[in-house]
């Protein structure tokens, strides 16, 4: 097996290896801090498109994590990212948050309900059962169905939430449209954020909480990854999955002296 190269560039997940249920775990303050004082280039990564990444880095600082706004890097910005190539300048309807609205406003892209060129589902608090109405009878009439990622469900202190993924099966089930989901597990995610701080996959590492989605992602990326043990997937499940991390740890804590 081909030796790998030096990893020179970090990208990892956010919630469950860098922060849970807004707490910061063991070890991710060392790891950020030590990543800005080597200069690697580095990126946090979410599937949440609910924030912008000016909003995420004002959360994380207010839990002692400083990380700058272009080192965040969220399902919201890779839809914008990844509709920009495909047809600069569209329209779009879209149910979403500041996070995606933002992220379509800032690519040039127009908001409507009027014949869009696509449909774009992201993450909301208050998905209704009009704008959903709505997305169908636009997929119907020739609208291009796009999700920000195929998370079924979300975190929340009462329990899980139905997330994109489960919203999107919905508006499938009554269109027979399948979407173009554009954050992890897809690797366009991985390589699109790999391009906006110059970084390259050989010599990029991968960190996430989830078989399914982090690790699929960084794998599929061409990237060496890293399982801890600090969030969804537990040591037990592995085994389940056709595929491994290059290594599994513990924690972020693990990787400090890596870096």
């Amino acid at each position: 097996m081909a030796e790998r190269k030096p990893i020179e560039s970090w990208l990892t997940d956010m919630d469950g290896v860098l922060i849970h249920e807004g707490v910061p775990i063991p070890g991710a303050e060392a790891f950020i801090r030590k990543l800005r004082e080597t200069g690697k280039p580095f990126l946090v990564l979410t599937n949440n498109s609910i924030y912008t990444a000016r909003d995420l880095h004002a959360r994380l600082l207010r839990m002692g994590l400083d990380v700058p706004v272009e080192n965040i890097w969220t399902s919201a910005l890779a839809t914008a990212k990844f509709l920009d190539d495909q047809r600069p300048g569209g329209t779009a309807y879209v149910i979403g948050e500041a996070g995606l609205t933002t992220a379509l406003h800032d690519i040039g892209y127009v908001l409507t309900d009027h014949d869009p060129d696509y449909v774009v589902l992201g993450e909301t608090r208050t998905y209704s059962f009009e704008a959903m109405t709505k997305a169908v009878r636009l997929i119907n009439n020739g609208a291009r169905f796009i999700c920000t990622n195929p998370d079924e469900t979300g975190p929340s202190l009462e329990g899980p939430l139905p997330a994109t993924g489960s919203v999107a099966a919905l508006i499938t089930k009554a269109t027979g449209k399948d979407p173009y989901f554009a954050g992890k597990p897809n690797p366009l995610m991985m390589r699109t954020g790999l391009n906006a701080i110059g970084a390259h996959s050989e010599s990029s590492a991968m960190i996430g909480d989830r078989m399914d989605t982090d690790i699929l992602a960084g794998l599929e990326a061409g990237m060496q990854t890293f399982l801890v043990l600090t969030g969804l997937t537990t040591e037990r499940e592995i085994d389940r999955f056709p595929f491994r991390p290059s290594k599994v740890v513990k924690s972020i804590a693990d990787l400090v002296d890596r870096i």
